[in-house]
């Protein structure tokens, strides 16, 4: 699989010199592999769509009839309209396109295991998400800390007959493919009921996301992993949600404030803010069914914002915030290694008794891409810890834990914080106490940015205040 990764990858790189970016280059893959598997799969497509006639041209003839074909496949009903939905073609030398196809034509992708073919799809996703800011990082989590996720969730359709599963942020669809993954390896392989089969494939896996590019790759990831699911394109924050409902939400927001600086017009928000990942929270809140459970993975300045306390408090008034999760430093090497980040685990309709805190992070070495690159092994006592119920309530104890990282504090104690979660730590830092084990200075730099995006929400919330008819001394 990594010959073949490898392969694909590697004419990127000549098509960079022609303008082509690595997004747009993969986008252009999910087209052409989508093209090759349904002629493999004898898909019919509409007339002159077929993988056939599009190896036959050549020269002007080829970038002619693939433009053309891209805008009739956009037109088309169903999962096929959808994914070539406003499709475009980003090539101008015929010779370039002509090499990408016969590439492609050179593997019998359905004779591979459908989640080989996934791998190989993934592999570019990753490796484009290396190139940072012009890859598609912003949109990416990592593997493994979704399949850790996912192991603890235990998103099983089997349960119910209306059992759904959304990410409401879901850019390239990681979240929900480890879920499928995890059901089919529950199920050796996907040996479901019958009945069932039709309900999961098309009825089970939920999303949206706001920009076009990763709702469309999220579309061919699932499809090539044969799921055809509901990924709605929109603002997950400022349009209010339908009347649907789900059991299990699992997502990654995105990290930052940029965005229209402006708090939602939600009713059923509880607290006002233009702090996007405080409002993503909310939403969650809103979309999940009584009963449902989420977890959802927050940089460390919502859990010290300066509405965090507020947002935290009806949370655990309403919900139980069973769990969270302190990941190490650097888990999002190399989109985002500076970024400290955590992930909340809480089920609706049952207040918080007891939180439980895993620090994966404290006297942790940082993860890097070559030396220390992020393993399952770094989840693996989490993982034990949380134990085998998904809500959280499973038999815990802090001696589960050999190097005292798994704590549970009383709600009482979360109160009496503010419900400010962040300040929860009990492990001595050691780096803190040699000058040659200082962080990194894009690791410091970071929590400098998170503090001062901190202060400057507080002004701002100062400013409105003042901006709707407050004075000083009033």
């Amino acid at each position: 699989m990594s010959d073949v990764v490898q392969k694909l990858w590697g004419f990127c790189h000549t098509l960079r010199h022609e303008g082509i970016d690595y997004g747009d280059y993969i986008e252009q893959i999910t087209y052409l592999l989508f093209l090759k598997m349904a002629d493999e799969r004898g898909v019919e497509l509409p007339e002159g769509c077929d993988w056939a006639m599009l190896k036959e041209q050549s020269g002007t003839d080829l970038t002619e009839h693939y433009t053309d074909l891209l805008r009739r496949l956009g037109r088309a009903d169903g999962l096929l309209g959808e994914i070539f939905a406003g499709a475009l073609s980003r090539f101008h030398n015929p010779v370039s396109l002509k090499k990408l196809i016969s590439a492609i034509d050179g593997t019998e992708w359905t004779g591979l295991d459908v989640d080989v073919k996934a791998a190989a799809f993934e592999g570019l996703l990753e490796k484009a998400a290396s190139e940072g800011k012009k890859g598609a990082g912003q949109y990416f989590t990592p593997r493994i800390l979704i399949q850790s996720i996912v192991r603890c969730m235990k998103p099983d359709p089997r349960r119910s007959r209306e059992f759904t599963i959304i990410d409401p942020a879901c850019g390239t669809g990681g979240f929900l493919v480890s879920a499928y993954e995890w059901l089919k390896a529950e199920t050796a392989g996907g040996a479901l009921d019958r009945d069932l089969m039709p309900r999961i494939r098309k009825g089970t896996y939920f999303g949206q996301e706001l920009v076009q590019r990763p709702r469309r790759l999220a579309l061919m990831n699932l499809y090539l992993h044969g799921i055809e699911p509901d990924i709605r394109s929109g603002d997950s924050i400022y349009e209010v949600p339908d009347s649907r409902r789900f059991d299990v939400v699992l997502t990654n927001p995105p990290f930052g404030t940029k965005g229209s600086n402006q708090a939602p017009n939600r009713e059923d928000f509880v607290v006002e803010t233009s702090n996007k990942q405080l409002n993503f929270i909310q939403h969650v809140m809103t979309i999940l069914k009584p009963g449902g459970r989420a977890a959802v993975v927050v940089p460390d300045n919502v859990l010290f914002a300066d509405q965090a306390g507020e947002i935290f408090k009806v949370l655990c008034e309403d919900y139980d915030l069973h769990t969270i999760l302190r990941l190490p430093d650097g888990t999002f090497t190399p989109y985002s290694p500076g970024t400290k980040t955590n992930v909340i685990f809480f089920t609706k309709g049952m207040p918080t008794d007891n939180t439980w805190i895993y620090d994966a992070r404290t006297n942790v070495p940082k993860i890097t891409k070559k030396d220390r690159p992020l393993t399952a092994e770094h989840f693996a006592e989490f993982e034990r810890c949380y134990g085998p119920d998904p809500n959280g309530r499973a038999q815990r104890r802090p001696e589960d834990s050999a190097g005292d990282r798994w704590r549970s504090f009383h709600v009482t104690e979360l109160a009496k914080r503010d419900y400010k979660v962040d300040s929860l730590r009990w492990l001595r830092d050691e780096s803190l106490e040699s000058d040659e084990d200082l962080p990194e200075p894009d690791e410091l730099a970071a929590e400098a940015i998170d503090e001062l995006e901190a202060a400057v929400e507080e002004l701002q919330a100062i400013l409105d205040m003042m901006g709707n008819g407050y004075a000083a001394g009033e």
